[in-house]
């Protein structure tokens, strides 16, 4: 029975791994994928423009 109870704590984090793949790939695009996009543009405008403030100093 040693070899069920080490066999058990992988085999239920190889099942949670598994479903936060699907999940994350489940949410890809969709109704929210704009608003992710609009963020992410919204951040790297931000570090352009942080960067390029950097260089007319």
């Amino acid at each position: 029975m040693d070899y069920v109870a080490a066999l058990v704590p992988p085999v239920v984090m190889a099942a949670f791994f598994i479903g936060l793949v699907v999940t994350i790939v489940k949410s890809q695009g969709g109704p929210n994928k704009a608003k992710e996009d609009a963020a992410v543009d919204a951040a790297l405008a931000g570090a352009r423009s942080t960067r390029q403030a950097g260089r007319d100093d």
